[in-house]
């Protein structure tokens, strides 16, 4: 009995000294460069549940990419900075206001892409008529097609762009295509689809690829969650749309009826390079092949419009969140009207703060979101911030299911407007590579209030009446997703 006992006892102490030493490590290492609220989530999680909680945090503890491939991309940042610093693209719009001309700046400093004027800019709603659009841009291709999406499925709806691929390649051009390689894998077509670029002859990687055997490794629910499509560096497409059916081919989304409707954008003229050059960069950073020999990236034309656009790409591999600060300057700037369309609204304080302050401002501000959530976790902490953003006096509009409005564009004024493949959410921000364009021009705003307008017409309003009545447990669940959201 005597043994059981001195056994036992050192058994606890051992227990005692080891939860007390990661308790004390946590406290060092887990606030180090992260925000307040990330941190002090991810400390409850290692103090109240300490074996999952460290499993977790040595698992996607680490926000950001590997060191290597994050030079990789200060290197990128580099050549774009220095060959376009003195380049000409096109003759910029007059009178640009000097809270724009600042957020340029700012978006030139973190991103290195440069504003371009005499660009044209379409906005394509319907989901097939955009897929069929960029097939009829990729028939015409003379030298080159570049297409990254964060998921690309070869289906019925897709099977027109797959044939114009197929087409371009048997005339002798190079087709290059990057996809998300945890965003398709496991997905329905997913070997189907990597056997008909194989068959056509295309050039394709998988982005940021979780295959450790074959030493690619990093934080696995890190996503280059791009889309962007560039024929000849004269015409680009960018947006919120995946290349798949609007079902996504999902079980689960096909018993639901769920559908989703996104929006993208034609791009004509010199800011149609930028977009080039992210592609450029991802296919780098993939590859380690550099193609500025083959491609000269910054013989551009004027385009036939107007518009002044700039390019900012984000992600963990920017020491910055350059989507947040980019939105939360624009929240700001704005004087009379902002009318914000995200799927996925988890925003952080800065851009709480942001959205809110200008409310009191006098500022009228409208939110679109979808009645209806494909992710559960994310559905219940974006709930949790209808309360405070109702009682500022924000207009929430929830796009009636089943349909999950997966556009992602922002209006400032009539002037200025965001339209890209960034969420306003912690996810977007710290952990997904994205791009947005900005762009300043009365008549693309224009077509950007036409699809509001649609959207508002296809939504009901949310009332802070109705929202006091939800049930005890929806706020109990809310809230616990609004926790669980800030573990970066």
């Amino acid at each position: 009995m005597i043994s059981i006992t001195f056994d036992a006892t050192w058994w606890l102490v051992l227990v005692f000294i080891t939860d007390l030493a990661i308790r004390i490590a946590a406290i060092i290492i887990v606030p180090r460069n992260r925000r307040p609220t990330a941190a002090m989530a991810w400390l409850l999680a290692i103090y109240f549940i300490p074996i999952v909680g460290v499993f977790l945090f040595l698992l996607i503890g680490n926000p950001r990419l590997p060191r290597v491939r994050r030079r990789k991309q200060e290197r990128i940042n580099e050549y774009i900075h220095d060959t376009s610093e003195s380049l000409d693209f096109g003759t910029l719009r007059p009178n640009a206001p000097a809270w724009f001309t600042s957020l340029v700046t700012l978006n030139r400093n973190l991103g290195a892409m440069p504003l371009a004027g005499d660009n044209a800019a379409h906005l394509i709603s319907d989901y097939q008529h955009s897929l069929d659009t960029m097939a009829d841009a990729i028939r015409v291709a003379q030298k080159y097609v570049h297409i990254e999406f964060y998921i690309l499925q070869s289906d019925a709806a897709t099977d027109n762009l797959f044939r114009a691929l197929e087409e371009v390649c048997e005339r002798g051009i190079t087709v290059r295509v990057l996809l998300d390689h945890w965003a398709n894998r496991g997905k329905p077509f997913y070997k189907a689809t990597l056997k008909r670029l194989d068959a056509m002859g295309a050039q394709w990687h998988l982005m940021l690829p979780v295959q450790p055997l074959k030493g690619k490794y990093q934080r696995p629910d890190l996503r280059n969650h791009r889309k962007l499509l560039v024929v000849d560096g004269r015409v680009a497409f960018t947006g919120s749309q995946n290349v798949t059916d609007s079902t996504y081919n999902l079980p689960k989304n096909i018993k639901r009826g769920l559908h989703w409707v996104d929006l993208m954008a034609r791009i004509e003229g010199p800011v149609v390079a930028s977009v080039n050059a992210v592609f450029l960069s991802d296919w780098y950073s993939e590859t380690d092949e550099v193609l500025s020999d083959e491609i000269d990236l910054f013989d551009v034309k004027s385009g036939p419009g107007d518009l002044d656009c700039q390019i900012i790409p984000s992600g963990p591999g920017f020491e910055f969140q350059n989507n947040l600060k980019l939105f939360a300057g624009l929240l700001y700037a704005a004087q009379r009207k902002i009318i914000v369309v995200s799927p996925y609204f988890v925003p952080d304080e800065a851009l709480l703060l942001a959205i809110t302050t200008a409310c009191q401002r006098g500022i009228h501000v409208e939110l679109f979101v979808s009645e209806e959530g494909d992710q559960a976790l994310v559905y219940h902490a974006q709930r949790s911030y209808y309360e405070a953003l109702l009682r500022a006096g924000v207009k929430i509009w929830m796009y009636q299911k089943p349909y999950i409005l997966h556009s992602k564009s922002m209006t400032i004024d009539d002037e200025v407007a965001i339209i890209g493949s960034s969420n306003m959410d912690m996810r977007s921000f710290g952990l997904n590579m994205e791009i947005s364009m900005l762009v300043r021009g009365e008549e693309f705003i224009r077509e950007m209030r036409e699809v509001e307008d649609m959207y508002r017409s296809l939504s009901r309003e949310l009332t802070l009446e109705e929202w006091e009545q939800q049930p005890l447990r929806s706020t109990v669940l809310d809230n616990l997703a609004r926790l669980t959201s800030a573990l970066q």
